[in-house]
């Protein structure tokens, strides 16, 4: 069993799982401190008022048994810092990622003169109306 779960972690598809999951996490990182340390001061200063994400409608308030103030209030600020932060994470990701995966050259084809139908140009041949091409 020992060598069974062994092979199993050795396996190619295991392995590669591993280092992406690390990578991703390791990426995540530095894009979540791309925005909170660069990115976001800069928007931050665009904004209205610079403390934007605490901005709330109050609904009501209440003193608590224990003295304490209880505010029920619709937290839109922070709503849509978490919005800029999404936008702003995915767009850093996207750049990252089509900046590091090239696609893949497509395959040479050709033109059924018959149906029009694109086929591979090593195709003898079309798969949609079987003449020769």
């Amino acid at each position: 069993m020992l060598r069974e779960f062994r092979d199993f972690l050795f396996k190619q598809n295991a392995l590669a799982l591993a280092v992406g999951v690390i990578t991703g996490a390791a990426l995540g990182r530095v894009v979540t401190s791309l925005v909170a340390d660069v990115l976001m001061p800069i928007v931050s200063i665009t904004m209205p008022g610079g403390d934007w994400r605490s901005s709330k409608i109050v609904l009501s308030q209440a003193v608590g048994p224990d003295g304490k103030a209880v505010v029920n209030s619709l937290n839109y600020g922070n709503f849509f810092g978490t919005i800029v932060d999404f936008v702003i994470v995915s767009l850093a990701v996207f750049l990252i990622v089509r900046a590091a995966i090239k696609p893949s050259p497509s395959a040479p084809t050709k033109v059924c003169p018959f149906c029009r139908e694109t086929v591979p140009a090593e195709a003898s041949k079309c798969r949609a109306c079987t003449s020769a091409v």
